[in-house]
């Protein structure tokens, strides 16, 4: 038997994906794309639910003013998205809520002062209203890094190999929001990951006129087909009897967010009130600021992978973030509970759906916005059961981990340094936000304990995030081990070229602001 020959046994290193039918700047029928933006905009629905669910129990809301909170999150991520997409990096992705500032979040929550307050309803009010002010400070840290260039300037000190652990860790650091979530109610999460899967992969080829719709459309689909029989179970009486956990989870009608929201509801700035500021709460929460912009970097080189672009350059990159602090300051004002960042699971279902679209994800924010709008119909789309969502997340969180992993391709992996490098970031990253997590579980706090509130939050909210774990450390060790003899085995013959506007030719097409507004903004 001849010895295989090298193209036989290796494949090429390619700067795009291929087999992506639309790409970032090429667009599907009207038609098409507006039932791909719902689509988008039904995944939305997770996060902007799961949020709001956790943090306005706590801090003594009712269920109308979870429907509201709801409502106001949607409502600024459709904004965020249109000025994303329009201003920002120009890459289709879907700007959410984050789950980075829920550390501090809940250090404002539980502050002395806020609990002492007897009333629920104005103790609600008043947690809000501290929460608004230290995220309107936090924002901030990335408008500053941002629109001054600075974080353009850090990020000359990535390369292919130093960011395949942040990444990768963008998906997989996001494990105990899939299966521990689905699980809640297998008998609903196992049916969807399953359907989602057949949908999506195994019959994928599936056509009607020319167009793969269960490839395009395998998270409708399944969504309608589990939503449905979830219904049923639920009116077949399946949960009468069983614990009220398990009917939580489980049941279409337990979540009251049809029957308390209103009709139509606007939401405004500043509706909870005045947002008061407090040095502690302020610091605490830029610690959130600071993870939603490492997550964020991340995830926005995994959006420009699966939209069939170029890596962003480094003023895009940097304006991008500079547009996702002012949404944090629009998050503040208006109030949304939390700030923002860039929604995995979407990037996710532009590689499942093959769709890199920039104008279905603008179509999608419409979605967000009007719907935020129509409360009772918002409200039904997002009474879907948590499971149904999290079985989802299964597959799409993956695919965004496996983006990382497909830089790699640009590095030499039979280097014991990058395999070190590699090795150690990926697993510390998993390692030690899970210490925080686990050590939080059993004392009720983090291992940051100490007098000073703002220390405490800086260190177990910074810690707590896997890929911000692995960025300090693969950045670290790939920027001070050996640097200056492993340029090419680090992969950066092929990243240099992507670090300017003008490096290649391709990055007009992708980047370039609308309205002719590089005039007044040249890039660098």
């Amino acid at each position: 038997m001849e010895d295989p020959k090298p193209e036989e046994i290796s494949h090429p290193p390619m700067d795009q994906l291929q087999g992506f039918e639309y790409c970032i700047d090429s667009n599907p029928s009207w038609g098409e794309a507006i039932a791909l933006g719902f689509q988008h905009y039904i995944l939305s629905l997770g996060t902007a639910v799961i949020i709001p669910t956790f943090l306005v129990s706590l801090m003594g809301g009712s269920s109308d003013d979870k429907v509201r909170v709801i409502q106001t999150l949607l409502f600024v991520g459709g904004i965020n998205t249109l000025l994303q997409t329009l201003f920002g990096t120009r890459l289709p992705t879907v700007i959410g809520g984050s789950h980075a500032f829920i550390v501090p979040i809940i250090s404002i929550i539980h502050d002395s002062s806020l609990m002492q307050i007897p009333d629920q309803h104005l103790r609600f009010l008043a947690t809000m209203r501290a929460i608004q002010g230290a995220v309107i400070v936090s924002s901030s840290v990335q408008i500053i890094l941002g629109f001054s260039q600075l974080w353009g300037i850090v990020s000359r000190f990535f390369s292919p190999l130093g960011m395949v652990p942040v990444i990768s860790l963008v998906g997989f650091g996001l494990f105990d929001r899939g299966f521990p979530l689905a699980g809640r109610c297998v008998e609903i999460g196992i049916p969807m990951f399953i359907l989602f899967v057949v949908f999506s992969q195994y019959l994928k080829n599936f056509r009607t006129k020319d167009l793969p719709i269960l490839e395009r459309f395998a998270l409708l689909l399944s969504v309608m087909v589990i939503w449905a029989y979830a219904h049923m179970i639920t009116a077949g009486g399946a949960y009468k009897h069983r614990p009220d956990l398990t009917q939580i989870h489980c049941r279409t009608d337990r979540a009251n967010l049809i029957s308390s929201a209103p009709w139509i509801k606007i939401p405004y700035p500043l509706q909870w009130g005045a947002p008061t500021f407090d040095a502690g709460h302020s610091f605490g929460m830029m610690a959130g600021a600071l993870v939603s912009l490492f997550e964020s970097t991340g995830a926005y080189i995994a959006a420009s992978r699966l939209a069939s672009a170029t890596p962003p350059p480094a003023h895009v990159l940097s304006r991008g973030i500079g547009w996702q602090g002012f949404g944090i300051l629009l998050d503040g004002l208006f109030g949304t509970g939390t700030g923002s960042t860039v929604s995995v699971e979407n990037i996710g279902l532009l590689g499942s759906t093959r769709v890199g679209s920039r104008r279905v994800i603008q179509i999608s924010a419409g979605f967000m916005i009007f719907f935020s709008i129509l409360g009772k119909f918002g409200a039904l789309f997002a009474s879907i059961p948590i499971p149904i969502f999290a079985a989802i997340y299964c597959v799409l969180f993956g695919i965004v981990a496996s983006v990382g992993l497909s830089l790699l391709q640009f590095t030499n992996m039979n280097s014991m340094r990058n395999m070190f490098i590699t090795g150690v970031s990926l697993f510390l990253g998993l390692s030690i936000p899970e210490y925080f997590r686990e050590y939080t579980a059993l004392a009720h706090h983090g291992p940051a304990h100490t007098n000073a509130g703002w220390f405490n939050d800086l260190i177990n909210t910074v810690f707590s995030s896997s890929p911000t774990v692995a960025l300090i450390v693969s950045i670290f060790l790939d920027n001070t081990l050996d640097y200056k003899d492993s340029a090419r085995d680090r992969g950066m013959h092929w990243w240099v070229k992507f670090r300017t506007f003008r490096g290649d030719g391709r990055n007009e097409e992708f980047y370039t602001l609308p309205f002719n507004l590089n005039r007044f903004f040249p890039p660098s």
